[in-house]
């Protein structure tokens, strides 16, 4: 990528977030990630050029030497800063703007100070590809995976109920959404594959913002943007149907729509699975199994007749689950100690730096994580490390999991794909077909330090909006699709194995 020679022609929209608008290259495997602010600000930019770039610096930072370090680098892409031209980011800020949502639109592209956050483009990543067909990339975003298990937990239901779950009731009532979504985290992250089918299976039927599937590229199905209705499941199977009725030369072009669906979620099942390298021992839930299911999952314990085993140690689901962990005291066991933390710095406001409150993030931050006393000894350090391990739990609590797919042939044996990518063959001689992939964590930004009492709010708001909406989720209390599915396929998923 030559910087003097950047046109905006070769760049198209790729989506964004609330903080960063992110775009593509037309050909190559990468993207740009540049800052956003609100639109009243258009005039007047909010920060200086060097107020940006250190503000990009710290994600590459906080990535590559934090959460790259506690998630395993082989799944983690950190990209490095660059300066682009003025006149590039003007003129890509007028090409990209009439594909933004209507929505999104409160905010601004930063066109002053040029700085950007270079990536590899995830969802077309560069694997070995024989027979050149566009890559399958699945985009999910899991949320937490275990219940609270603090003692500074003042509401028993949220030791019975995960976040997520309950939290759909409140976006519900606050209009984000018009119905609640029977996807459930702990089902993912339990390595229980009946579980984790089913999990898949919900977020497929109510994807929400927690799944976007990628072709080539592109967006083939999703949420778009807050519009429920845009999703369609037979446009899906559409283009799925080619990766799975040729797998080792299998002809299958009667293969039904439910089995074409099975087949799918159990190939990026056990690429969620799959173990990084190492030995790959299975790593079980450190508060027992009963503390695994969530009471509003739809998921019959009884189908669980194995019981939850949990994910592979080296696994990306048993990675981001242990980061999440790091919040071992719940936001309301937290919130003091950030008061204390707080205290501290309105009475000292230079020692914001000496805490690392706002970077820089490197060895020393991740020192103060590790070395953080077990019990509170009324100290500023123990307070400062707490703070920071919340953090970065929640950072992993809001990252995305990438699944990338190419179809396999037995014959090739090279294993090529982006540096330090996690990437694995899996042949299988029968259903279904054989798949290289790879699979990587993105959206990893540090949480800032003064969104804490924000946070406090939102659990508040949100545990009280399951109790008022009666503390419970009633099996066929949520509409279905009118798709090719009946309510029988919905709620029973059937794994057939075959003999080889």
């Amino acid at each position: 990528m030559e910087l003097d020679k950047m046109d905006e022609n070769e760049w198209r929209y790729h989506g964004e977030g609330n903080k960063s608008l992110v775009v593509s290259h037309v050909q190559l495997s990468i993207v740009l990630r540049l800052l956003k602010y609100p639109a009243e600000d258009s005039e007047n930019p909010p920060q200086t050029v060097e107020q940006a770039f250190r503000q990009v610096q710290n994600i590459v930072d906080f990535s590559s030497n934090v959460m790259s370090c506690l998630l395993g680098e082989k799944f983690v892409h950190s990209g490095e800063v660059v300066k682009l031209p003025l006149e590039f980011v003007r003129q890509l800020s007028i090409k990209v703007q009439h594909e933004r949502p209507a929505w999104r639109c409160d905010k601004v592209m930063d066109i002053y100070s040029g700085c950007a956050l270079c990536l590899p483009n995830l969802t077309s990543p560069t694997l070995h590809q024989p027979t050149h067909t566009p890559t399958l990339c699945i985009e999910i975003k899991p949320k937490c995976g275990f219940l609270p298990y603090s003692k500074h937990v003042s509401q028993d239901i949220k030791t019975k109920v995960c976040r997520f779950c309950m939290h759909q009731h409140y976006k519900v009532a606050m209009g984000t959404w018009k119905r609640r979504s029977r996807y459930c985290p702990l089902d993912l992250f339990s390595g229980n594959r009946q579980r984790m089918h089913f999990a898949i299976r919900q977020l497929i039927d109510e994807p929400q913002n927690n799944l976007k599937i990628f072709k080539g590229g592109r967006c083939i199905f999703s949420s778009l943007d807050g519009i429920e209705d845009s999703m369609d499941l037979n446009s899906l199977l559409h283009h799925l149907r080619p990766y799975f009725q040729y797998g080792n030369n299998r002809i299958n072009s009667h293969m039904t729509s439910k089995a074409l669906l099975t087949d799918f979620i159990q190939v990026v099942v056990n690429a969620l699975l799959s173990a990084g390298g190492g030995d790959g021992g299975v790593g079980t839930d450190r508060r027992g199994e009963a503390r695994s299911f969530c009471e509003a999952s739809l998921f019959n314990k009884e189908r669980s007749r194995h019981g939850s085993q949990g994910s592979p140690s080296d696994s990306v689901l048993y990675r981001v689950r242990q980061t999440q962990m790091l919040d071992t005291l719940d936001i309301e066991g937290l919130y003091p100690l950030y008061r204390r933390v707080e205290q501290h710095l309105q009475d000292f406001p230079k020692e914001r730096t000496r805490l690392q409150m706002d970077g820089p993030y490197n060895e020393a931050f991740l020192e103060k994580l590790h070395k953080c006393p077990s019990e509170d000894d009324g100290s500023l350090e123990y307070a400062v490390s707490k703070v920071h391990q919340y953090r970065v739990a929640m950072t992993a609590k809001d990252s995305q999991i990438m699944v990338a797919l190419v179809p396999s042939c037995e014959e090739e044996e090279d294993d090529e794909g982006l540096p330090g990518q996690r990437q694995h063959r899996d042949f299988l001689s029968s259903r279904p077909p054989a798949f290289s992939y790879s699979v990587s964590i993105l959206d990893l930004d540090p949480k800032p330090f003064d969104n804490i009492p924000r946070q406090l709010r939102l659990d508040q708001n949100i545990v009280s909006c399951y109790l008022r909406s009666s503390c419970a989720l009633p099996k066929g209390a949520l509409p279905s699709h009118s798709g090719i599915f009946t309510a029988a396929e919905r709620e029973d998923c059937t794994l057939l194995f075959h003999p080889v």
